[in-house]
């Protein structure tokens, strides 16, 4: 991956970080140090990120009634009745800790996507889902973005 963004030039660069942030499977975890690596901006990498990631959040957001009536039938084309184990481990945080605690440990646990999806099929408003993710984003984002910067840097001393 961190071979795409260097083969990119310019503008290209931040379009493959930023659909990279919108794939489903990546979160700011990968993305943002991906972009460090790669000799970007920091800042420029940050918001390119974050607005990826914030992209499919609201995107899931808003088309979340089409999605899980097409994940019902697909779940019951294949015959699945039980809850997977991301979807227990993330009933478990909500239980404990509310759409707060899941929205800020949602890239650590299971990615943003898939909380958000779990957040709203567990009755949350929309807004509000919406809201939490994008803070939990922001502060991670600059969690990933401070300690890539700073980590990457220390390692060249040793």
């Amino acid at each position: 991956m961190v071979e795409w963004i260097q083969q990119a030039e310019g503008i290209w660069q931040y379009i493959v970080l930023f659909l990279l942030a919108a794939a489903p499977w990546l979160d700011v975890f990968v993305v943002v140090p991906l972009g460090i690596v790669a000799k970007m901006p920091p800042v420029a990498v940050a918001v390119t990120g974050f607005a990826g990631n914030f992209l499919m959040t609201l995107l899931i957001g808003i088309f979340f009634k089409h999605f899980l009536s097409w994940r019902e039938k697909r779940k019951l084309k294949k015959g699945i009745k039980a809850p997977s184990k991301k979807e227990t481990r993330a009933r478990q945080v909500w239980e404990r800790y509310g759409l707060p605690g899941l929205a800020l440990l949602a890239p650590v646990i299971l990615g943003t996507d898939i909380a958000t999806l779990l957040a709203l099929s567990f009755g949350s408003s929309r807004v509000r889902v919406i809201q939490w993710m994008a803070v939990s984003l922001a502060v991670w984002t600059i969690v990933m973005t401070l300690g890539s910067v700073y980590g990457f840097s220390y390692m060249k001393w040793i």
